[in-house]
């Protein structure tokens, strides 16, 4: 392993992961708010996706090249026909969906609906025994809880406003209260879109999670998720804007500045940290803190446009935090367990001493010392 993949897995072990997944959900605000108004300048989204992933593959190609040369394994059938559908999930699915889901609708309500997203990966993890649950287990509740409870926190953050809260930073400036008036005739289409969406991205997080175990070095499958993401995302684009070639054409506008920033933001450095972080902690760590890119957007609209903070907002704040510390609480408890050294020999120990029958009382002893780590 080269130094590089040893200061990078060093820091990401000892410096506590929910710093790398909050640099993420701080990304991923960006984005929703350049984005947005990329697509009100005129963007077709399926040029967009293309470019965004251009512009990542320029940026990761080299380093995967130089940094995984020495740990880059063999590229086999079963690992490129998983890159091409990871390329597929959310590159080309998942974010052209997103996309045109926010064009039919609102960039608040396509962030509302996005939050449903850690539900629907923990449920594909534990389906696909990615995440250990067992209910009866402490720690496991803690993980459901807190999974329900950040999906809750986003919805009141989201629906419920209240009266409006007068901060220090915000007296005495002119709010500006921005209303975006959406066709209801499409808001249930675009609702559609972002939820399929949201599928498709778990199901991105998960089969990440999975090539990872058969293909470990994460810099060259970011490469390859771009890579193929920029040709998957290509084609689709060539069918769908058949004719019109005058929207490839860029402009040195709030266009341009979002292709590169998703790019290098939310595609390159996004994968990388991401798939980092997943094979130490799983899916259902990273996709927990989705809920609190809205936070962010909301603590950031009030700071810097002294957009108007709402009671219910504050309130659902509080509720996402809550139902992190829960998730982040019950899968710390999985890393401390996972990291016993003998509680295999445990299990060994009562599965043998139950079955001869010898040894009743060191097994019960043994098998409640294991009901206590669960």
């Amino acid at each position: 392993m080269t130094k590089f993949h040893e200061c990078m897995s060093e820091f990401f072990k000892n410096g506590k992961p929910f710093f790398a997944v909050i640099f993420i959900q701080f990304g991923f605000a960006g984005m929703d708010i350049l984005s947005k108004a990329a697509l009100n300048e005129g963007i077709s989204n399926y040029v967009f996706v293309v470019y965004r992933h251009a512009v990542a593959t320029i940026l990761m190609a080299p380093f995967a090249i130089i940094f995984d040369r020495k740990i880059r394994p063999k590229m086999t059938r079963s690992v490129f026909i998983k890159i091409m559908f990871l390329a597929l999930l959310e590159p080309v699915i998942d974010q052209n969906l997103f996309f045109m889901g926010m064009k039919a609708t609102t960039a608040t309500f396509t962030a509302a609906m996005t939050n449903i997203l850690p539900a629907i990966t923990f449920v594909m993890a534990c389906i696909l025994r990615l995440e250990k649950l067992n209910m009866k287990g402490i720690r496991s509740q803690a993980k459901v809880v807190g999974t329900v409870t950040t999906v809750a926190g986003a919805m009141v953050m989201t629906l419920m406003k209240g009266p409006i809260i007068e901060l220090f930073w915000t007296k005495e400036r002119t709010f500006h209260e921005v209303a975006n008036h959406v066709d209801l005739r499409h808001s249930l289409k675009g609702a559609i879109m972002i939820a399929v969406g949201c599928f498709s991205w778990s199901g991105f997080m998960v089969l990440q999670a999975i090539t990872l175990k058969s293909y470990p070095a994460e810099l060259s499958l970011t490469a390859w998720i771009c890579v193929m993401g920029t040709i998957e995302g290509a084609i689709v684009a060539l069918i769908m804007e058949r004719g019109n070639t005058a929207v490839w054409a860029l402009k040195w506008d709030t266009s341009l500045v979002a292709v590169v920033y998703t790019g290098v933001v939310c595609s390159a450095l996004a994968y990388y940290i991401q798939g980092i972080v997943m094979k130490m902690r799983g899916p259902v760590f990273v996709t927990a803190f989705s809920p609190l890119s809205m936070v962010i957007v909301a603590v950031m609209g009030s700071i810097i446009l002294a957009e108007q903070m709402y009671l219910g907002r504050v309130m659902g704040a509080i509720v996402i935090v809550a139902g992190l510390y829960l998730v982040v609480w019950g899968k710390s408890k999985d890393q401390e367990v996972e990291s016993l050294p003998v509680s295999e020999e445990l299990k060994e120990s009562c599965n043998d001493k139950i079955t001869t029958g010898k040894g009743s009382d060191e097994a019960s002893d043994n098998h409640n010392r294991l009901n206590g780590l669960a």
